[in-house]
């Protein structure tokens, strides 16, 4: 039963910077458009940025309770087909450091996690051709026959295109063929689909940094096909290497746009208050759509494209002019072509903390139907993902019992849960665990809070980050009070 759904007015002949449009918005009542937010995003101020979307914040998520999950992030395989140049994670089958887990070892290490009151594990790997559809079945069952009260928050969409290829299941179109794998492993015990591999839509952008990797329309294609199966998702953007200002806004553009498609097709899954209790009114809906939305910037070591020249270098604005090549080609609506620049493609722009929270606080502003914004302090570090609790972040991600794709890049944080709670409270609200559709589990606002129990915070350290290593799945990498070691 798809609601009667239409999305927010938009108000184009008013400047982006219009009070009473921010306030509009930062109420729910209006919404950005394209041009608009990219203004945002390049000439607001700072400080304006994080006002107006951490009003929006408070007004979705009231002004109390910030929230963190304790999951663990598995990595089954490091083999996969895609060339991405962002990467230094992905092996060949020949690689000597290759590895594909053991439903066994997945298993046990589930079962740390269940040890610990975690609730969800994040499940994704490469995209490994040798392991065939029998193999995700059975892994699947094993795991909800072990663990039912642990979510699988499993594989993305980039694995369910390579999927479709490797299984070649029936289906007029590539929605129908996704669907089919999908409806198979959500019955085996998948529960939601991450929104991995969401990289940047702009096809310019996409087809340089991640040759093999599926299109911006696929990987648009495969969310929608598991919100028909009543799928919660998530969507991703990784920022701050080749791409435009504008391809930034255009990827959030996309999300929007296939998150009213799916609200309007699906419905939200709630039942209205006045049918509620109305035994002849038809209540079944599949209610799929995207709950979060997580950015974060590139991560450049061990990495190809870390291996670019920074833009500007001497010389670059009297031979090519002074703007950044990827905002020459980036377009609000992803035309843009290599052409437009002799440099495109390769030079970078990183980004870092003011950046980030630019893009964080207008991805809160312009997104609109998206329910949960993350902030991400795995790349940027705690204390920065702290800040983003006041720039349209309501949510601090996971407890990081392992993580083996960002800290192949150069990057590793690592905080246990005390950490997180504290930070969460330092920053002036009541930490709260939650679930994957953000529903508060437990609110930490007495003596026994996990922060709390802490008496000594000079000698309280994280343990250990797991990380696979070659062969076996062994510890390749310890942290130690946040940093790799």
């Amino acid at each position: 039963m798809p609601t009667m759904y239409q999305p927010l007015p938009e108000h184009p002949h008013l400047d982006a910077r219009d009070p009473g449009l921010l306030a509009a918005v930062a109420r729910g009542e209006a919404r950005l458009t394209p041009e608009q937010g990219l203004a945002l995003l390049t000439g607001a101020p700072l400080h304006e940025l994080g006002r107006y979307a951490d009003a929006r914040c408070r007004d979705i998520h009231g002004d109390t309770y910030r929230t963190y999950v304790i999951d663990r992030n598995i990595n089954y395989t490091n083999i996969c087909t895609a060339k991405c140049i962002f990467c230094a994670f992905k092996r060949t089958a020949k690689d000597h450091d290759a590895y594909t887990l053991e439903h066994e070892q997945l298993y046990e290490k589930i079962a740390e996690l269940s040890a610990i009151g975690g609730t969800q594990i994040l499940m994704q790997g490469g995209m490994n051709p040798d392991l065939s559809l029998d193999w995700y079945l059975t892994l699947l069952a094993g795991i909800k026959e072990r663990f039912p009260h642990i979510h699988v928050h499993a594989f993305s969409p980039p694995e369910m295109i390579e999927f479709v290829n490797f299984f070649d299941p029936p289906g007029a179109d590539l929605v129908e063929k996704v669907r089919w794998v999908l409806a198979r492993l959500k019955d085996a015990g998948m529960d939601s689909l991450p929104g991995g591999g969401g990289e940047i839509f702009a096809p310019a952008v996409r087809t340089k940094i991640g040759l093999g990797k599926c299109t911006a329309e696929a990987w648009l294609q495969t969310m929608y096909a598991a919100h028909s199966l009543g799928m919660y998702t998530s969507a991703t953007m990784m920022f701050g290497h080749i791409e435009g200002h504008a391809d930034r806004i255009h990827h959030m553009r996309m999300i929007r746009h296939w998150q009213d498609k799916a609200i309007r097709d699906f419905g939200t899954g709630e039942v209205p208050a006045d049918v509620a209790g109305d035994p002849s009114v038809k209540k079944q809906t599949t209610g799929g759509h995207y709950t979060a939305f997580i950015s974060w910037p590139f991560q450049p070591d061990n990495t190809a494209l870390g291996r670019l020249r920074e833009w500007p270098a001497e010389g670059d604005a009297e031979a090519h002019g002074p703007a950044f090549p990827g905002d020459v080609v980036a377009q609000l609506d992803g035309s843009g072509t290599k052409d437009l620049h002799p440099e495109f493609g390769r030079r970078l722009r990183y980004a870092g903390a003011t950046e980030y929270l630019r893009t964080q606080a207008t991805s809160r502003l312009f997104m609109d139907n998206i329910y949960s914004i993350g902030s991400s302090w795995v790349t940027m570090g705690p204390h920065v993902g702290q800040v983003g609790l006041y720039y349209g972040a309501n949510d601090m991600g996971s407890v990081m019992m392992e993580e083996n794709v960002v800290s192949s890049a150069g990057t590793t944080y690592c905080l246990d849960e005390a950490v997180l709670c504290r930070l969460i409270r330092d920053a002036g609200f009541t930490p709260a665990q939650r679930n994957n559709v953000y529903d508060i589990l437990t609110v930490h606002d007495g003596a026994d809070a996990p922060d709390r129990r802490v008496t000594d915070w000079s000698a309280h350290r994280a343990q250990r980050l797991h990380a696979e290593a070659a062969k076996g799945g062994a510890v390749s990498q310890v942290t130690v009070g946040g940093r790799k070691r």
